[in-house]
């Protein structure tokens, strides 16, 4: 497959499109933020990258808590307009009719619709130019029980994910393997 040499950037996709909430000064505010990723498992961790002059950067550089709420692609709208318009010029959850809901560990809300929920902890900003790197510890995890199955694990594979892919907002694919099965031994037919 023939290559181009192609202007250097942040080329790396599909990425999540999640909604980050926080709290501060008693208001509430939901930010889109495509860079976001897991960085550490034990003890679990994220970071997610935001610009100074958004209007969340200060509430969650105060506080020091947010939530990342993981979004269907039913919901693609909802992340859009998030990611467009400023909280200090709208409620976003007024303006979509997002529910806020408690999140058990921290001051920030929840999206009720959204089927995953990460409360975190900052525990160190990073300036790197346009951005600054939030590294946070995972200090709570709500998951929608309709993904459980019978054993209690959890499917987020059904959910219907959004992701961002270079300009486009797009909906996770079904399934092709589960994790380490290029290894695993085939089982004998009988």
């Amino acid at each position: 497959m023939a290559k181009q040499n192609w202007k250097h950037g942040t080329m790396l996709y599909p990425v999540p499109a999640v909604l980050v909430t926080c709290r501060h000064g008693g208001r509430d505010n939901v930010l889109t933020v495509s860079w976001a990723g897991t960085i550490c498992s034990d003890p679990p961790m994220l970071s997610i990258s935001i610009r100074p002059e958004r209007f969340s950067f200060n509430m969650i550089k105060s506080s020091r808590e947010f939530v990342v709420n993981v979004p269907t692609a039913d919901m693609a709208r909802e992340v859009d307009f998030c990611g467009v318009k400023s909280g200090a010029e709208v409620d976003k959850f007024k303006a979509l009719g997002l529910i806020r809901t408690k999140a058990r560990v921290v001051r920030a809300p929840v999206i009720a619709q959204c089927p995953l929920a990460i409360e975190c902890k900052v525990e160190e900003i990073i300036e790197l130019g346009s951005h600054h790197l939030f590294i946070s510890r995972v200090l709570g995890v709500l998951a929608d029980e309709s993904l459980m199955d019978n054993k209690g694990r959890f499917h987020l594979e059904g959910a219907g994910l959004l992701c961002y892919n270079h300009g486009h907002y797009c909906r996770t694919s079904r399934p092709i393997a589960k994790f380490g099965f290029s290894v695993r031994r085939k089982s004998k037919k009988r």
